[in-house]
């Protein structure tokens, strides 16, 4: 969550006592996420009666609403304190924050205006559903690996030989590491932080002898398609070899590996979150040896799947990390 409150407000969340008002409303914006991604992820029962929804028996949208009125007062304050630096000519942080009040500016020049709440609503979105998933991906990598040794030893070979003495990976550095883009993709088939996807019909239509009336919610099942052995091969196996050929990419029309959904709807963050994972999981794997805790060298990690909006290890993954000489 901090490298995503970093790209877009230039907010670290991890200040100590002596933090900026920004790194403040930063993590008030990041508690008011963490809050609301839980409730949305409570099984509500007016979803299995409508007729009662007005009801709120359970009280979620109650609670629900002040965190989204308090999220969007944070992004107002944040906005706000912005063009107050940019007015007393304070360097630009050229964050996502300055590209789209840029953006703003652009359009009010020409006569036309974006909507603050549109602009929000982004802003929003962008961090919900980026909050976890980056962070929950990576945690499942390091789990499969440390389950997995001798994949662990071919991308610190990888490493080894693309970087030589280099003690940082870099983002051009990635291209050159076709083994870690793998293991990446393995993962995110295995594991989507996302098992679910949710759309809603356009138009009504049929769909292998099925009538899907239009408005219709679709929930596609992202973790089922993964895992689907009639596409893949030892479906339930950690494989990266599997993705070797570089035929299948998170974009392919085959819809085999939807991580981050697919089409015109496609998650917008994955960009975001294709750079941070590999960049991360690459520094980590380059600059430390990993080993697990006594107690779990015999049994290994457990990789025992907790259910909810973002598919989490129902065992948090424990480590040692060792300085690499």
């Amino acid at each position: 969550m901090n490298i995503l409150s970093r790209t877009m407000f230039s907010v670290d969340l991890d200040s100590g006592p002596a933090a900026s008002s920004s790194s403040s409303l930063g993590r008030g914006l990041s508690d008011a996420v963490k809050e609301a991604t839980i409730l949305a992820a409570t099984p509500n029962v007016s979803d299995f009666f409508p007729a009662i929804a007005a009801a709120d028996l359970q009280g979620l949208r109650r609670r629900m609403g002040p965190l989204v009125a308090e999220g969007h007062k944070i992004l107002d304050e944040l906005f706000a304190q912005r063009l107050l630096d940019r007015e007393a000519c304070e360097p630009p942080k050229n964050d996502m924050l300055d590209a789209v009040l840029d953006k703003e500016h652009e359009e009010q020049q020409e006569g036309s205006e974006i909507n603050r709440s549109t602009i929000k609503g982004l802003f929003t979105d962008m961090f919900v559903a980026g909050s976890d998933t980056s962070s929950t991906a990576i945690e499942w990598a390091m789990a499969a690996l440390l389950n997995n040794p001798q994949v662990m030893e071919k991308v610190k070979g990888e490493l080894g030989r693309v970087l030589g003495k280099k003690t940082q990976v870099e983002e051009s550095d990635i291209a050159q590491l076709p083994y870690i883009q793998a293991v990446v993709k393995e993962v995110l088939r295995l594991y989507p932080p996302v098992p679910m996807s949710f759309y809603r019909a356009e138009a009504t239509v049929q769909v292998q002898g099925y009538t899907i009336p239009e408005g219709t919610t679709i929930i596609l099942n992202i973790w089922a398609v993964h895992r689907n052995a009639d596409v893949w091969a030892d479906s339930e196996k950690f494989m990266p070899e599997r993705f070797m050929d570089g035929d299948i990419d998170f974009s392919s029309k085959e819809c085999k590996l939807i991580p981050f959904g697919g089409g015109r709807r496609i998650c917008l963050g994955l960009p975001l979150a294709y750079r941070t994972v590999h960049l991360v999981l690459a520094s980590l794997l380059h600059e430390f040896d990993w080993v697990l805790p006594e107690e779990a060298m015999e049994s290994g990690v457990d990789m025992t799947e907790k259910f909810g909006i973002v598919i989490s290890m129902a065992t948090p993954l424990k480590v040692i990390a060792m300085k690499r000489d």
